[in-house]
């Protein structure tokens, strides 16, 4: 993965030379709509390794809220302009600086926030040996992840379920989400190609599907 590490160092200097009047254009909004708080949103994931790191992002949600790490769409704590940001996943720029330090990689499994890398047993754990992406195929098939949690919590609710809607969140997503995630991400770490890197990046950008590990994402 030597190409990978320095396709990742190169690009993303690119990019941040290119886009760093984005980034201040789109910092500058969020401070204007959500002048309570940081323009940016640092959290502590989990890396290559195990290991933790701060993670960058451009904030999306109101301050001091309570609200789980399982996000639903149209949730109150999500503002509209963080709606917005988060649609198309212009919330994730400022991870370009996260890749450009060697932290993260373009494409690679998600950084979860620390407890669910504690949950992984036998070979799932060889996902924690790969660099945490920006994009990955667990990203592209869960795309619109928040959109999915919340007709699933509609769905429980129409039937009867009486729990909240964060409860039920949380249970599709570790039960169903989750997983899935982690099996889409072993399927990575054992059938590296730097050419499915370019052309997932290519379909995240574009908001296109493709082929792999036998199905479409």
């Amino acid at each position: 993965m030597l190409l990978k590490f320095f396709f990742d160092r190169i690009v993303s200097f690119i990019g941040l030379l290119f886009l760093w009047p984005v980034l201040i254009v789109l910092a500058v909004l969020i401070k204007s709509k959500m002048p309570e708080g940081s323009a940016f949103f640092v959290q502590k994931r989990v890396g290559k390794g195990g290991k933790l790191f701060k993670c960058h992002k451009f904030r999306t949600m109101i301050m001091n809220h309570n609200g789980s790490s399982v996000s639903i769409a149209g949730e109150s704590r999500i503002t509209p302009l963080g709606a917005k940001l988060r649609r198309y996943k212009l919330d994730e720029l400022p991870e370009l600086w996260d890749v450009f330090i060697g932290k993260m990689s373009f494409v690679g499994p998600r950084p979860d926030v620390p407890g669910y890398a504690d949950k992984l047993e036998g070979d799932d754990r060889d996902v924690l040996k790969l660099w945490p992406g920006i994009t990955g195929p667990a990203t592209l098939k869960y795309r619109n992840e928040e959109k999915m949690i919340a007709e699933y919590v509609a769905k429980k609710q129409k039937e009867g379920d009486t729990r909240e809607a964060q409860e039920i969140a949380l249970e599709y997503n570790d039960t169903v989400i989750y997983p899935d995630k982690v099996r889409l991400n072993s399927y990575y770490y054992r059938n590296y190609s730097f050419i499915k890197d370019i052309q997932m990046m290519f379909c995240t950008v574009l908001g296109r599907k493709m082929e792999y590990a036998g199905e479409v994402i």
